[in-house]
């Protein structure tokens, strides 16, 4: 089973089964009578509300199916997202899936300013069920990304990190170059076993040569220690905050579900098709 436990099956088909029961009860209620029953805020034109996330292909009936709207119980709420629910369900949170669409907006937005600019975008997920799916979208969109635990002093001691992303990269080479040849089977093991661990370490940020300008944290509760980090180092934070994630802690939060896995599909799916289409831009300019 792909050496994940039994159990975290059983959790993912337990979740997929909640999200499709949950959006089946309040799939009227979330997108046919989004204006309905929320509390009173300052009206915007029509016009003004049809353009929300239509610069990038935003459809809230989409954002529900992929289940973004899903927060937390209410025990576990964090009082700064309270602006951005829609109500309450059964105990849980319902997001409102219109601020959503603004703020995942403005987060794409920049990311398209910030890869026009040919700067650098630092992927961070490292829940299980979303590994898979960062690690992807990093090397389609050709980025450094975290998918294990974060390494304490990754943005803050940057100048050690490099250090030892030299020492894997030289390994490596010697290894490519047979170098390594001249070594005792037990000796050659030995570094295989050490490149195997270095891999995990620092397969996904080796081609980085400094400080990113931005990192993407899909959990920042989880990965708290790499946002604190790059706050620290004045580095731009996109996070999706979940209803019990403080939001302040990003430049730009996305109040959304960063727990099932099709919330963080949909938002990455995103996110990659800026990337891209900034890149082909960028390339095109280059040759004309």
């Amino acid at each position: 089973m792909d050496g994940y436990p039994f159990s975290y099956y059983i959790y993912i088909n337990k979740c997929f089964i909640l999200n499709q029961a949950l959006f089946s009860i309040f799939k009227y209620d979330i997108h046919k009578n989004m204006t309905g029953t929320k509390k009173e805020t300052k009206k915007e034109p029509a016009s003004a509300k049809a353009q929300v996330g239509k610069d990038f292909n935003l459809d809230i009936e989409e954002m529900a199916k992929a289940g973004l709207h899903f927060g937390h119980r209410t025990s576990k709420v964090h009082p700064k997202m309270e602006p951005y629910f829609y109500g309450i369900r059964n105990t849980v949170h319902i997001i409102d899936l219109e601020k959503t669409a603004e703020k995942l907006k403005e987060a794409l937005k920049f990311i398209q300013e910030l890869i026009s600019e040919n700067k650098t975008l630092f992927l961070v997920g490292t829940k299980i069920q979303v590994k898979d799916l960062i690690e992807s979208v990093a090397k389609d969109c050709s980025l450094p990304y975290v998918t294990n635990r974060w390494l304490g002093g990754t943005f803050t001691n940057f100048e050690t990190i490099l250090k030892r992303i030299e020492y894997f990269k030289d390994l490596e080479k010697k290894r490519a170059e047979g170098e390594l040849e001249k070594y005792t089977k037990k000796e050659k093991a030995k570094i295989d076993q050490e490149l195997k661990k270095l891999e995990i370490k620092f397969g996904g940020i080796k081609n980085l040569e400094k400080l990113p300008d931005a990192i993407f944290v899909l959990d920042m509760k989880k990965d708290a220690l790499a946002v604190k980090e790059a706050r620290m180092k004045g580095i731009k934070v996109i996070g999706i905050s979940d209803s019990n994630t403080d939001p302040t802690l990003a430049d730009y939060p996305i109040p959304a579900n960063d727990d099932a896995i099709s919330s963080v599909k949909y938002i990455l799916e995103k996110v990659a098709e800026v990337i891209k289409k900034a890149k082909a831009k960028q390339k095109r300019s280059l040759e004309t």
